[in-house]
């Protein structure tokens, strides 16, 4: 048995009913996040545009706003169903990675946008772990495989 199923059956045998309901809400921050980014396109490019680390040529710029948009409307609502938890978070991680480094944290401690970021990451990280839990579709449809 490999390190991936060890994790997995850990994370399946370890699971409370409330670690369900955070990540719900997990899942609902990031659709929301996604809707807002989607309603308004050009806060987030310029987020991204303002940063110093990469300069972006316009069209990879509007590639990464759509890519950021989508991936938070799915892998929200992928969160949010339990289904496909762990690909969903490993997907997340690094836009809610960049994020982080994005508004500024490490200049500004007490940053009020930043926490928001640092704890969908450490969540993600957690979910990525545990997986989706008891109250998911992917425990509802494996009770109709056996």
């Amino acid at each position: 048995m490999n390190v991936v199923h060890k994790i997995e059956r850990w994370g399946d045998s370890h699971h409370p009913v409330a670690l369900d309901i955070i990540r719900i809400a997990l899942g609902l921050f990031l659709l929301l996040k996604g809707v807002a980014f989607m309603e308004n396109s050009t806060v987030l490019q310029s987020l991204i545009a303002g940063q110093n680390f990469v300069d972006l040529s316009s069209g990879l710029l509007t590639t990464l706003v759509y890519y950021v948009t989508f991936a938070h409307l799915v892998g929200g609502t992928l969160i949010i169903m339990g289904t496909w938890t762990r690909f969903a978070c490993i997907i997340q991680i690094p836009i809610v990675l960049a994020a982080v480094f994005l508004t500024d944290f490490f200049v500004s401690p007490i940053n009020t946008m930043a926490w928001p970021s640092i704890t969908a990451l450490v969540l993600l990280a957690i979910f990525t772990v545990i997986g989706s839990g008891p109250l998911s579709l992917d425990n509802y449809l494996s009770k109709w495989e056996a």
